[in-house]
């Protein structure tokens, strides 16, 4: 919407470092170093199992206009300095795109701060962001932004929080034929955008907040993820005894999402209950789970990404750790061919619990089988087109 970073008001900063301006402490540092190892295995995918799926996305038209979040990525290039746009841009098959991270503090940061640029600049970049999701993805992913805001009012950190203290890079050169793409990395926003005409993969899209609920402060009422949390509960619950036995894999929730950043290449074993062994109303609870987190995506895309996922509803598992009960935090996932959703209450950062609470979480959206960041797309987009001369080469 125009005006936004107006309307919210700006934080006078200083110039953004590049690098981190602090020595990292040894478990950030092995963290980091785990990092690396991970990204130095070739990109193969997220995979049920031991095995990569082949053939399962199609290089397509899907009559879907992307033409606003081109022009509003045009815009936002345009708008940078020389400096700025040096700074923003990499080749689309950039090992840039492997490397965003939840983890506040300045673990692997690439690309322009918004806490560095103008306002103009700033609403420009966030217009990409907006052109790509629904109203309701936008207001998650902004409200995220406001909640980390509130980690600064708590902490008083601001090296480390901020509403503004996210980094966007581009990947490619914006196209209406070429494959093209963005990505947003920052605490508990990390959102990776691959476009091929006028075909959108949005994953993976990493979301989290702690807390999810400000209880005061600038954005007091702010709250994220409830109906993550409710619709995935209310699933559970809707199943029988024996449904719910066999759907939970676990007591004791994992400190992450099994997907999160470095584990491009995780293999999860389908584990939990069927969609066939599903009652029809958990069948129905799970159709409306799906669609919420699909729904994130713009109008059209959305459903093209619903319908997908609901064409492989017979290989599709749903799994749960943690107690069932009104209170206790948990952990779900729902598993499939085309699509990963995991949602996690995990422990505190900001807050000095170090068991999982309901207060801290984290989401992630995944597309297995090898699309993530368009990955399978843009292989076969290579194979069908010649790119080694030097106007049209990608590589």
């Amino acid at each position: 919407m125009a005006g936004e970073t107006a309307q919210f008001g700006l934080r006078k900063r200083g110039p953004v470092p590049a690098i981190r301006p602090f020595d990292l402490p040894p478990g950030l540092q092995a963290m980091l170093d785990r990092a690396h190892t991970a990204l130095a295995e070739p990109f193969h995918g997220v995979a049920e199992g031991n095995v990569i799926r082949p053939g399962l996305f199609a290089l397509e038209r899907t009559g879907m206009s992307l033409a606003s979040m081109l022009e509003a990525a045009r815009s936002f290039l345009a708008a940078l300095t020389e400096q700025q746009r040096k700074a923003a841009c990499f080749a689309i098959s950039d090992e840039a795109w492997r490397k965003w991270s939840n983890i506040h503090p300045w673990l692997m940061r690439h690309g322009v701060c918004l806490a560095a640029l103008d306002g103009h600049q700033r609403e420009l970049a966030l217009a990409m962001l907006r052109e790509a999701m629904s109203a309701a993805g936008y207001r998650s992913a902004r409200d995220v932004m406001r909640l980390n805001e509130h980690v600064l009012e708590i902490t008083g950190k601001p090296d480390e929080y901020g509403e503004w203290l996210y980094w966007i890079s581009v990947f490619g050169t914006p196209s209406p034929e070429q494959p093209w793409g963005w990505q947003i990395d920052g605490h508990h926003l990390n959102v990776n955008c691959f476009v091929l005409g006028d075909q959108l993969v949005l994953t993976p899209s990493f979301m989290g907040s702690e807390p999810v609920l400000a209880r005061s402060g600038k954005y007091a009422g702010t709250r994220v993820f409830a109906s993550e949390e409710e619709q995935g509960f209310a699933l559970m619950r809707s199943l029988s005894s024996d449904e719910r036995a066999r759907a939970t894999i676990g007591k004791d929730l994992p400190h992450e999402v099994l997907t999160a950043a470095f584990c491009d290449n995780r293999r999860i074993e389908p584990a939990g209950i069927r969609y066939d062994d599903l009652s029809p109303e958990g069948r129905e609870r799970l159709e409306a789970l799906l669609a919420i987190y699909t729904g994130q995506i713009r109008s059209g895309h959305a459903e093209i990404r619903y319908n997908d996922a609901k064409r492989h509803l017979g290989d599709t598992h749903f799994a749960w750790i943690g107690p069932f009960d009104d209170a206790s935090p948990f952990y779900y996932r729902i598993l499939s061919p085309v699509i990963l959703i995991e949602f996690d209450h995990v422990s505190g950062i900001v807050y000095d619990n170090d068991r999982p609470s309901r207060d801290h979480i984290h989401t992630v959206v995944r597309t297995p089988n090898g699309n993530d960041y368009g990955k399978d797309l843009l292989r076969q987009h290579y194979a069908e087109h010649d790119h080694s001369h030097p106007i049209t080469a990608h590589r």
